[in-house]
């Protein structure tokens, strides 16, 4: 877990996840409203040499973005925004999760979450019914508001929709900023060690630190949680 203060500390962690992904990786981001998704997905996309604005893609579902990975080879990067695919208005339940991929494969999502591609890159928002059912190895990073705050305040929003992008940086600046959970969900992110590769300069420089000592990842065993 880490406490990400700022806009820029939150960029910074993106860029540092997307140092470590490879071609096939599949990265759930959760979070309510303004939480800073898609400040985290510009920082990724940075992160992945992307040129151009990284904005979230509500109105369109889908972006895809070329970029390249840490080793200098080409990144294709797919980046899914699930908000009006259903996402949390959908009941819990095999019915809902069945809805859910047929919208997705009606829009040819469901083939790049199931098989992403020797290049490719899928970061998903909203999407936590759909990942779970289709991509058995992937990270989940869940943002969500640090004490002092008010979870209901969720500035940036019209009729329960998303507005500008700039809305999420505002209200991360002004609402006293982040605790992250990574959890790793697979044999690809358990094999990395994120607390080593993300206690870097960058994230310290932009103020952001770890909780509870050196416990960055949430590592699953059945239905226990443990921090190593």
């Amino acid at each position: 877990m880490l406490r990400v203060p700022t806009p820029e500390g939150m960029r910074a962690l993106g860029r540092c996840i997307a140092g470590m992904t490879r071609g096939g990786d599949v990265i759930l981001l959760s979070g309510p409203l303004g939480a800073g998704k898609t400040t985290f997905a510009q920082g990724f996309g940075a992160g992945l040499g992307i040129a151009g604005p990284i904005v979230s893609p509500t109105f369109t579902i889908a972006r895809e973005m070329d970029g390249h990975f840490a080793d200098g080879s080409p990144a294709h990067c797919v980046h899914v925004d699930a908000y009006r695919l259903g996402g949390e208005r959908f009941a819990p339940g095999q019915n809902s999760i069945n809805a859910l991929l047929d919208e997705l494969e009606s829009l040819g999502l469901d083939e790049e979450l199931e098989d992403p591609g020797e290049r490719t890159v899928v970061l998903m928002e909203w999407g936590e019914q759909m990942v779970a059912a289709l991509a058995p190895e992937r990270l989940e990073i869940r943002i969500g508001r640090g004490s002092g705050t008010d979870s209901n305040a969720d500035s940036g929003i019209n009729d329960g929709v998303p507005s500008q992008d700039s809305a999420d940086s505002q209200e991360l600046s002004e609402n006293g900023g982040r605790i992250v959970t990574l959890t790793p969900v697979g044999e690809r992110w358990n094999a990395v060690r994120l607390d080593a590769e993300c206690s870097n300069t960058a994230l310290s420089s932009a103020g952001c630190t770890l909780i509870d000592g050196n416990a960055l990842f949430m590592r699953t065993q059945g239905a226990m949680e443990e921090r190593l």
